[in-house]
């Protein structure tokens, strides 16, 4: 039971620290602009697309087909994802949302929702993904970082396995974390963002470039999103075409960790994306599988009921 319980916890983090990447995105734009940018959900699989074409370009080009893929490849391919989601988010911002800077937030909405399908149809053209799914090589090591707990020789409680790539997973989405907290309170680009988030028409009148820190925004988080993306193919190497619902259902989950732990929060974000990992895998093994995605959406009408600002938010007040 023990070991059930703490390998059901294992694989919960290391999928939550995965949303929290996600999460991350949603959150910065939303503290800037204050709306949703639905579009995010695919800037993240554009990562992890990219990642697997380049280590298949890689592949058919520097070592014979058949030999394992080196971990150098990883090197190659996360860089050149994050530089492709930087590019795919400072596009959209640009041509999507800034022609709509003072439009009415419904406008903007169902912008966002266009730009999302937008990206998910225009991924499904032969020379971009294609519309067959395919298997990201493995890049890290598949070892076990540790083993813990289980009787040797008894089948019925075997160890919990800790996996490199688990690892890898959550120390990265906590690193960024960090670095994104020390960045928004500890430096003068922080203090621009915050300046903007709380009046862009003042922030612009004591010298703050507006379009500049918006457009910062947009490609910090799709670089969240491309390291999101290049860790979910390592943990998942079956990538579904990239207008699959799978990747659909994946950035609503991330959306829902950013709402319940508080939106426009960092700190929430993260503190979101583990409490639905969490929730996910302790409803499926505990419950029931086919359920663990309506604990996961209830959470979130709970949340919005009881506390709308979320767990670590806080709920502005409005004079009329």
């Amino acid at each position: 039971m023990f070991e059930s319980i703490l390998q059901t916890l294992v694989d919960a983090l290391a999928v939550g620290s995965l949303y929290a990447l996600i999460a991350l995105g949603y959150t910065m734009v939303y503290g800037i602009l204050k709306f949703i940018n639905f579009a995010h959900s695919d800037v993240f699989v554009i990562g992890a697309w990219t990642s697997l074409s380049v280590v298949a370009f890689l592949a058919g080009w520097a070592w014979p087909e058949g030999n394992p893929v080196p971990w150098w490849a990883g090197v190659v391919a996360l860089p050149c994802a994050m530089l492709a989601c930087a590019m795919t988010g400072f596009v959209i911002e640009r041509l999507a949302y800034k022609p709509l800077r003072g439009a009415p937030r419904l406008n903007v909405l169902i912008t966002a929702i266009g730009v999302s399908l937008f990206l998910q149809n225009l991924g499904q053209l032969e020379f971009l993904f294609g519309t067959k799914p395919q298997r990201m090589p493995g890049l890290l090591p598949d070892v076990h970082v540790a083993k813990i707990g289980g009787i040797p020789g008894d089948l019925t409680r075997p160890p919990v396995n800790i996996h490199l790539v688990d690892v890898v997973g959550a120390l990265t989405a906590v690193v960024l974390m960090i670095a994104l907290d020390f960045l928004v309170f500890r430096t003068k680009f922080g203090r621009a963002m915050r300046a903007v988030s709380f009046s862009p028409s003042n922030a612009s009148l004591m010298g703050i470039n507006v379009d500049r820190v918006i457009s910062y925004t947009f490609v910090m988080g799709a670089v969240l999103a491309a390291a999101a993306g290049f860790l979910f193919g390592q943990k998942y190497p079956g990538l579904n075409q990239p207008a699959a619902a799978i990747w659909v259902l994946l950035g609503l989950k991330a959306f829902v960790a950013a709402v319940v732990g508080g939106i426009g929060n960092i700190r929430g974000a993260m503190l979101g994306g583990i409490l639905i990992g969490l929730l996910e895998f302790f409803s499926a093994r505990y419950v029931s599988s086919g359920l663990k995605d309506l604990f996961v959406f209830a959470l979130l009408i709970v949340v919005l009921l009881v506390r709308p600002g979320g767990i670590l938010g806080s709920s502005a007040t409005e004079k009329v």
